[in-house]
């Protein structure tokens, strides 16, 4: 994989991930309001938005959710194939013609 795609893969996974995490406790932060204004109190309302909102942040947030496991995978996979081609260079395996490209 070129080198430029790899930051693009990078951004993009970092974007996702905040997009999520900030959905996340948006979702539990709203949770924890709407229970709230049935006079439960604070951290009562906050563990029940925990419990409940975390799930349902799986479901309500699906797509999102998947963007970021693709960029996980293709970051992992991205890991995987530096590491083989680490090892056969160290190994003094030729190397292969886009490591060249890396250098």
């Amino acid at each position: 994989m070129p080198t430029g795609s790899v930051s693009v893969v990078a951004d993009n996974l970092r974007r996702d991930l905040a997009l999520y995490t900030l959905a996340r406790l948006a979702l539990v932060a709203l949770v924890t309001l709407v229970l709230m204004l049935f006079d439960i109190p604070l951290l009562v309302a906050l563990a029940v938005a925990i419990v409940v909102g975390f799930p349902l942040g799986l479901l309500v947030f699906r797509g999102l959710n998947r963007r970021v496991t693709a960029g996980l995978a293709a970051r992992g996979a991205e890991r995987d194939a530096h590491r083989d081609r680490l090892r056969a260079q160290l190994r003094g395996d030729d190397p292969s013609p886009d490591s060249a490209d890396e250098s």
